[in-house]
């Protein structure tokens, strides 16, 4: 059942409080809502009801709904940029430091340092540091707002440390224990702290083996390796092996979304699947440059087939077939495209060699280019009653799909290797690359075969 505070109504009946500014009832309705939904309610609003909330929330309590706009990270400026300086500088005070700096990543370096400059001291160097790592880094994702501990604490020092910190801190399931120097030498869990005496020494309970992962792994990595172990938080460390900071859960669930998203887009050949955009001018310039690419492309292809015009000219029958064989050729080859690009994504990919996925692939086209020109040479032979022809046609399928399904294995799995991300190989950009290849092997098999086809 849909809970009251989702109904339409009871968001009109908020709007209306907030414009009849009565604040008690307005609080007392908006902090019914989960912090998600106040966040969404938040974005619904025009500017003037949203400079009416700034009136009423609290900077801390505008943090928790900023750090809930994850959906439509793309409009952070214009909104900061509604907001007084000093109102939103404390507002990022308050929000968790992987948070604040996702933030101001949007904005100008101008406007980072001004707000940085009315920061609390501490709170800007933290932010500061974390804008810093290159973007789609283990270090670029990191909270800062964890608990470590030394291995001489006991169970009870330790539970006394976290009554005093957790409220500061994004998770305390894991608990990381350092040395001296802040090297990463140990965890442990909530559980593990539950479960024994108040005595008992973190060293005699801490595991050793530690899994971590290098402020500069890409963030891709990180969250294969959070998958596949089911962390809920993996620790941080810098090329000294000192801990500084921790990825938690809930940003690896936002890099899948972000990597998602992007592979998307590549694969549909447009710059951000993700940001909509309902000024139709400024849309058509996101889509442009690979149009313009792909239609050079498509001009190419359709230079190949006027250098086989007195092949055309000879057997126009040919002309039906260029659809068919294309289509076909492309269909196979975004097949295997989308196969190789999840194998890369999934991690499967980099446990073979690239030669037995091709090897394979190359199996697979062959059957199925097969079976569908058995089934095409027999249709043409049926309807046009031309054997030859029907036979053109069928070895021309069988040499397509088969050289299609390489090309599109083989094509990201070589631009893994070179260290390039594979979606580039866009669906669009195979399928025209084996639109060119389809023409060449159709109209030069027909060349070929041209005495037996008159």
């Amino acid at each position: 059942m849909q809970p009251k505070t989702d109904a339409p109504e009871y968001r009109q009946l908020m709007i209306d409080k907030l414009r009849e500014n009565n604040v008690e009832e307005f609080r007392s309705l908006f902090f019914e809502l989960h912090p998600y939904d106040q966040a969404k309610f938040f974005l619904k609003l025009d500017q003037p009801d949203r400079m009416l909330l700034y009136q009423i929330l609290s900077p801390e309590e505008m943090a928790n709904v900023f750090e809930n706009i994850r959906d439509d990270k793309n409009r952070y400026k214009s909104l900061l940029e509604e907001m007084h300086p000093a109102f939103a500088a404390k507002m990022m005070e308050y929000m968790y430091a992987d948070d604040a700096a996702d933030v101001l990543s949007e904005l100008t370096k101008e406007k980072i340092s001004s707000y940085l400059t009315i920061m609390d001291a501490q709170t800007a160097k933290s932010i500061s540091e974390l804008l810093d790592y290159e973007q789609f880094t283990a270090g670029s994702i990191m909270t800062t707002e964890f608990v470590a501990i030394n291995a001489n604490y006991t169970v009870q020092s330790t539970m006394d440390l976290l009554r005093k910190e957790a409220p500061d801190a994004e998770t305390i399931y894991y608990l990381y224990v350092i040395d001296e120097e802040k090297h990463l030498v140990g965890v442990l869990s909530l559980r593990d702290l539950i479960v024994h005496e108040d005595d008992t020494l973190i060293a005699d309970i801490m595991k050793k083996k530690v899994y971590s992962v290098s402020v500069a792994d890409d963030q891709e990595e990180v969250a294969r390796k959070m998958k596949d172990y089911n962390f809920l938080a993996l620790p941080v460390v810098d090329f000294q092996h000192r801990l500084v900071g921790i990825i938690t859960v809930d940003d690896i669930i936002d890099v899948l979304d972000e990597e998602a998203s992007d592979d998307y887009s590549k694969l549909a050949a447009v710059s951000d699947v993700d940001s909509y955009d309902p000024n139709a001018v400024s849309a058509a310039k996101k889509r442009l440059p690979w149009l313009i690419i792909l239609l050079f492309l498509g001009m190419f292809t359709a230079g190949l087939i006027g250098q086989f015009e007195e092949t055309l000219n000879k057997v126009a029958t040919l002309a039906l077939f260029i659809p068919l064989i294309a289509g076909m050729a492309g269909n196979t080859g975004t097949q295997a495209l989308a196969v190789a690009v999840r194998r890369i994504a999934t991690g499967e990919g980099t446990s073979e060699r690239v030669w037995k996925i091709i090897l394979k692939e190359a199996g697979t086209g062959l059957i199925t280019g097969t079976v569908c020109g058995i089934v095409v040479a027999l249709t043409i032979f049926i309807w046009k009653q031309k054997f030859f022809l029907g036979l053109l046609v069928g070895l021309s399928i069988l040499s397509t799909l088969t050289v299609a399904t390489i090309a599109g294995a083989f094509v990201p799995l070589v631009m893994h290797r070179l260290r390039i991300d594979p979606a580039v190989a866009s669906g669009p950009f195979i399928t025209t690359i084996n639109d060119m290849i389809s023409i060449l092997i159709y109209f030069g098999m027909a060349t070929l075969f041209m005495n037996y086809l008159l």
